[in-house]
């Protein structure tokens, strides 16, 4: 897996846009899912796919809001889909699957970061619930579709702060020492180890797997599940990262991560449609190229001005991608 984990030299940069990105693709009967698809970098990701060609549906626990969102994009459908609702998620599926519609994109945009501890019904940790567990079980309930494009990708939407966390391998739902971005931390390296181990086991079928990290762009309205519980990361944190000026705006600068809506999705849009990719699964994007591996080292999230995304072992050790593939389908069992 380390051997997979180093640049192939995409010609793109950190600060190449989905444009640059798209230029001369054609996705023209090319079926995409995107979860959270009506907001944020998913509204954009949207935007993007269509304007190439692509049919587009989008999943949102809020059809309505989403609706009004994606009004005027062609080619766009919207989907009640919540992953907190392993029934919702069930109803999603089976209505896509009975379109009878092959699926050649499931980009699992959708996501929730920081806040008090929240749980689920079952009483799974929300992060890692929504941000893992929900996108798992969608995929695997979509796998007839997927199967039926004949060549699919599946892009997960993760983080560099993948880097705060391993998985909590005998407390996975924070029973003690709950921490908000410990929590994204896990969930963010699960997106990485759900891709790794999806490639490994559905390539032969066509199927590739990877993880995205998007870099750092203030205003996706990516926080808390709950609009109550506020920020996930503070107006002075942002401002002692260097991510905002003194006026609460966004500072751009690609090489460091600080990148603008438009650059944040290349790289779901590389991994979604680059032909350079072809031959290549199961790894972590980055600037639109695979990531090289990094070394871990401690972060001090809210105060560091650079905070470093390349890939750690971690997150890609093919042990533990199949450790966390048999512990989900535990969970979505239990």
């Amino acid at each position: 897996m380390t051997q997979k984990q180093h640049p192939i030299g995409s010609g793109f940069t950190a600060a190449s846009t989905a444009d640059d990105v798209l230029d001369g693709v054609d996705l023209s009967g090319r079926d995409v899912v995107v979860t959270g698809g009506h907001v944020g970098l998913g509204l954009e990701t949207t935007r993007a796919l269509s304007g190439a060609g692509a049919s587009v549906t989008v999943g949102s626990r809020d059809p309505e809001r989403a609706a009004a969102a994606v009004a005027g994009i062609e080619r766009v459908r919207v989907e009640r889909l919540d992953l907190l609702d392993p029934e919702s998620i069930d109803a999603f599926a089976a209505r896509y699957l009975d379109s009878g519609r092959p699926l050649h994109v499931l980009l699992n945009n959708a996501g929730i970061m920081g806040g008090p501890l929240v749980r689920d019904e079952r009483g799974y940790e929300s992060q890692f619930a929504t941000n893992h567990l929900g996108h798992f079980q969608l995929t695997l309930a979509l796998l007839p579709a997927l199967r039926a494009a004949r060549g699919a990708r599946v892009v997960n939407l993760t983080s560099g702060g993948h880097r705060l966390s391993d998985i909590r391998w005998d407390d996975p739902h924070f029973a003690t020492g709950y921490e908000p971005m410990l929590g994204y931390g896990q969930s963010k390296t699960a997106n990485v180890l759900f891709a790794v181990e999806l490639d490994r086991r559905w390539a032969a079928d066509g199927i590739r797997g990877y993880a995205v990290h998007p870099g750092v762009i203030v205003g996706t309205e990516l926080g808390p599940s709950r609009p109550e519980d506020g920020q996930a990361v503070t107006g002075d944190q942002l401002r002692a990262m260097g991510l905002v000026d003194d006026d609460g705006l966004p500072i751009i600068d690609p090489e460091r991560g600080q990148k603008t809506v438009w650059q944040g999705i290349a790289t779901s849009v590389f991994a979604a449609t680059s032909p350079l990719l072809a031959d290549i699964g199961g790894v972590y994007l980055k600037d639109n190229d695979v990531s090289p591996l990094d070394t871990p080292r401690e972060i001090n999230f809210g105060t560091e001005r650079y905070i470093p995304a390349d890939v750690v072992p971690h997150a890609v050790d093919p042990e533990s991608a199949r450790r966390l593939w048999e512990l989900s389908e535990r969970l979505l069992r239990a």
